[in-house]
């Protein structure tokens, strides 16, 4: 990625400094997290599913740290990198230029994450 941080620095601190906004404001963000939880419950689509698609809207929103958090979140729920690649493949058609250069972090992403499990 961009950064000369490892993947893996680069969501902890994601995660540290979302951290640090719960503890500033635990209403909204306990409610964020509420909404996350409920948005990435399995049902009629898989975990995995879900945050493919959540990696698809932050390739196309152009969202750094989204795409890694739902990268980390997807693989964590099992996706696998032929998936990944067919949902950046539907954010290209979606998102042209903009999103390619995005949807290269999030393979990035994963592969790094990947060859450090």
């Amino acid at each position: 990625m961009a950064s000369n941080d490892t993947v893996h620095d680069q969501l902890k601190d994601m995660n540290r400094r979302f951290s640090a906004l719960a503890k500033a404001a635990p209403g909204p963000m306990g409610a964020f997290r509420s909404l996350m939880g409920e948005a990435s419950r399995p049902g009629a689509l898989s975990a995995a599913t879900k945050e493919l698609i959540a990696v698809a809207l932050a390739v196309h929103q152009g969202c750094a740290d989204c795409i890694l958090f739902h990268v980390a979140n997807a693989a964590s729920h099992g996706a696998r990198r032929e998936e990944l690649i067919e949902v950046l493949a539907v954010a290209l058609e979606m998102g042209g230029g903009p999103s390619a250069v995005y949807a290269s972090r999030a393979l990035e992403a994963f592969d790094a994450l990947a060859a450090k499990a």
